[in-house]
């Protein structure tokens, strides 16, 4: 594949596609077909990936989205009449009040409604760590995760490889997006048919051919190539760690000196000059390397609806819940169709799409208990 060519446009339509699980295995309403790993979607097309120098703000950037430990309370880039930060966040929470506290107006409009729920991992069920290979939830989060699973459709989305997510969580009733929701599966049948009990499966076994939706499967091959670039220009950079995700690429510089931050930014520029079928974004204290496509974490969130047969209905809820700039697709997909609740995770003040907040994820577990706790008595008084 020559990596120059233009970006290709799909020909079979988005909303014709449903995850493969057979209908007699749901607990909601079903998939009404199948698809494979080699389905081609129509995913518009995006510009080129135009590779900005540093002079274009990469640094400031980088900087703004990375604040220092002992400013975590306080994000200055969210205006605010008060420079103390207990007082900016009391502020900020009148406008993204806590789930927590809202859990009684939140389930009051979910009454008669399915919900669906979403997921981001590091961050939200995992603490954010300085080795990304570290990033393990805790076994009472696994749990929650587990249970809350066990009444609502539930699909974990992240940036991260899908095995990789899937190697950290170890739950096979869920929906597993990773790559930024271009590397989808569904829980095995098995897994669905008993959908109130645990179902442990290795990883490596979790593929199947009517369950696996990849929309940048062209990309593989070029991911692979740049990821072993970008490997050997950074392996002289302390604390610099290059993650490969499958359809993306991760380089954290979270233990890079901020003086030795402009080098890493310039190394993966200068690589990313080549091929300009790829883009640059970045999270927290992270450069993101992705396909031009016009996919998102919004987009999963849009698609694992369709799939389900959960799309364009009064009686669905869907919520997601992320801390990442990355999430912010989701939160503006669920606000802009009014359909569900956007909930980010920060102890900062920041601008979101979502209409929620929490404070980190020991309270994303509280939440997700609590939701358990609801469908209980749902479920007993009906």
């Amino acid at each position: 594949m020559d990596r120059n060519t233009p970006v290709l446009a799909d020909p079979a339509p988005i909303n014709n596609s449903r995850l493969g699980i057979h209908s007699s295995l749901l607990p909601y309403p079903p998939p009404r077909a199948v698809f494979s790993r080699n389905l081609n979607l129509s995913i518009p097309r995006r510009k080129t990936g135009v590779v900005d120098d540093l002079r274009s703000g990469w640094i400031d950037a980088m900087k703004s989205s990375s604040p220092p430990p002992q400013k975590l309370a306080y994000d200055a880039s969210f205006p605010s009449e008060s420079a103390d930060p207990d007082a900016a966040y009391s502020t900020w929470m009148l406008k993204y009040p806590s789930a927590l506290k809202s859990f009684e107006q939140i389930t009051h409009f979910a009454k008669g409604k399915r919900i669906a729920l979403f997921l981001d991992y590091d961050g939200t069920l995992s603490p954010i760590v300085d080795n990304p290979d570290r990033a393990f939830m805790s076994d009472d989060m696994r749990d929650a995760v587990r249970k809350v699973a066990s009444c609502f459709p539930t699909a974990i989305i992240s940036g991260r490889s899908r095995d990789k997510v899937f190697e950290f969580v170890g739950l096979t009733e869920l929906y597993y997006a990773g790559s930024h929701g271009m590397d989808i599966t569904s829980p095995s049948p098995k897994c669905v048919a008993n959908f109130h009990h645990a179902c442990l499966k290795n990883a490596e076994k979790q593929d199947n051919e009517d369950t696996v939706f990849q929309p940048a499967s062209e990309f593989f091959p070029m991911i692979e190539k740049v990821y072993a670039s970008l490997v050997e220009c950074t392996k002289g950079i302390n604390g610099a760690n290059v993650e490969n995700n499958k359809f993306c690429i991760s380089v954290h510089y979270r233990n890079v000196d901020e003086k030795d931050w402009a080098t890493v930014a310039q190394r993966v520029f200068d690589i990313l000059k080549e091929y300009p079928r790829l883009r640059l974004t970045h999270g927290r204290k992270v450069l993101e390397v992705r396909p031009v496509i016009d996919w998102n974490k919004g987009k999963a969130v849009e698609f694992l609806l369709e799939s389900l047969g959960l799309s364009n209905r009064e009686d669905v809820l869907p919520i997601y819940i992320g801390d990442d700039r990355t999430d912010e697709d989701a939160f503006k997909v669920l606000r802009d169709l009014k359909t569900g609740y956007g909930i980010l995770v920060s102890s900062a003040p920041k601008e979101t799409h979502a209409y929620y907040s929490l404070k980190d994820p020991s309270e994303v577990m509280q939440f997700l208990k609590a939701l358990v706790s609801w469908s209980e008595t749902q479920t007993h008084s009906s």
